[in-house]
């Protein structure tokens, strides 16, 4: 088994990553600080500000991530003076101008999500991951994330009707046509963009933890064993915690010393697990 490399780095990551050279990573997944968020460790960046501070960072992930890499951003934006504000929309745009190309939209449902409401609206229960390429020609291992077929197979294709074995136009006049019976045998489907994950609540250290599924389905679709993931926005260190795990070098970098201990632990008891793992079945 080769060696794996878990690098967990203080700092700035706009200061950081001008120490790496040129296309670095094959991947590069992250949860910044949303705007006005996290203040006491992060400086709580205004929504007016927020793009014009990760434009900055944008250009360093950009150098430092392969040609064939991707870049998922998990981000939302947040409600201001009663309506949406736009500095998520605005960042795609301005990204766009840096080179970078909006590939595709992931929504993660967070699927425990408490109820809630405010006078105009509901409580969130997504979140956006945005993702973003440097060349329409990335690597991408969609088998890799498939999911079981369902229980609707053992119903719904027991009994193939005429229309089913054509590629059968909708009735209800979408444009939109299928062919049932390709689906006849098969125990795996591809997923849709909707991601459904619940939430993490056991870190009580940080406030804002995204669920470890999270990173390992984005790491699993995007790279192979031994390739490159880095998470600028380190936090707790689920991103190198999961890299690990799925035989992925890591670079983490966070800029808030006890985050970085916490995760340089994290990652430490992970090795040790595998390792004695690997002692009893090895």
């Amino acid at each position: 088994m080769k060696e794996l490399t878990t690098d967990i780095k203080i700092g700035d990551c706009l200061e950081v990553l001008k120490k790496f050279p040129d296309n670095s990573f094959n991947l590069i997944i992250t949860s910044p600080p949303y705007a006005d968020s996290r203040i006491d460790n992060y400086g709580g960046i205004t929504p007016d500000k927020y793009v014009e501070w990760f434009l900055l960072r944008t250009k360093e992930f950009y150098r430092v991530l392969k040609p064939n890499g991707t870049f998922i951003l998990n981000i939302k934006e947040k409600a201001v003076n009663g309506e949406r504000h736009t500095y998520v929309l605005e960042l795609i745009l301005e990204m766009r101008k840096q080179g970078w190309l909006w590939t595709e939209e992931f929504i993660w449902h967070k699927k425990n999500c408490h109820p809630g409401k405010w006078p105009n609206r509901f409580r969130d229960a997504w979140e956006r991951c945005l993702q973003f390429n440097k060349s329409k020609k990335f690597d991408m291992y969609q088998e890799n994330v498939m999911v079981p077929m369902g229980d609707w197979v053992k119903t719904r294709l027991k009994k193939l009707g005429k229309n089913d074995v054509i590629r059968f136009n909708s009735n209800s006049g979408s444009g939109f046509g299928k062919n049932i019976s390709n689906w006849v045998g098969r125990n795996m489907a591809y997923p849709s963009n909707v991601l459904y994950f619940a939430t993490e609540t056991s870190n009580k250290n940080h406030s804002a933890t995204f669920p470890k599924a999270l990173p390992e389905w984005f790491i699993k679709l995007f790279t192979k064993e031994y390739d490159w993931v880095l998470d600028p926005f380190l936090g707790s260190g689920t991103t190198c915690e999961a890299a690990y795990e799925l035989k992925r070098n890591s670079v983490g970098i966070d800029i808030v010393v006890d985050y970085v201990k916490m995760a340089k632990k994290k990652v430490k008891e992970v090795e040790y697990l595998l390792m004695e793992k690997g002692r009893r079945y090895g």
